[in-house]
């Protein structure tokens, strides 16, 4: 059984990633106003980018349906990492205030 190359698809999503890399870098610079704002937009961007590596550079594009959605079930771990972090800090900045004051 022959295999289809996915050299141009590979070459695609490096162009792509790097162009993505770049508009990172670029939005990194503009202050939309709040850290909130400018931390959406990065996460947003990180996503899209992390979406097309699982994608091609993983191969769960042409793998099986149970191989992706046992990929994907990792990613509510992830969330639930980022938030636990998120909330870690933001009570260490708290306690930081207080003790200051």
């Amino acid at each position: 059984m022959a295999h289809k190359s996915h050299v141009k698809e590979m070459a695609l999503t490096l162009v792509s990633l790097l162009f993505l890399t770049g508009i990172t870098v670029a939005v990194a610079k503009v202050n939309f106003g709040s850290l909130a704002i400018n931390i959406s937009i990065a996460v947003l961007i990180a996503t899209v980018k992390v979406s097309l590596v699982m994608l091609y550079f993983m191969h769960l594009r042409w793998e099986n349906k149970l191989i992706v959605a046992f990929a994907l079930m990792s990613i509510p771990f992830v969330i639930l990492a980022i938030a636990a972090m998120m909330w870690d800090t933001a009570l260490r900045l708290n306690i930081e205030k207080v003790f200051i004051n």
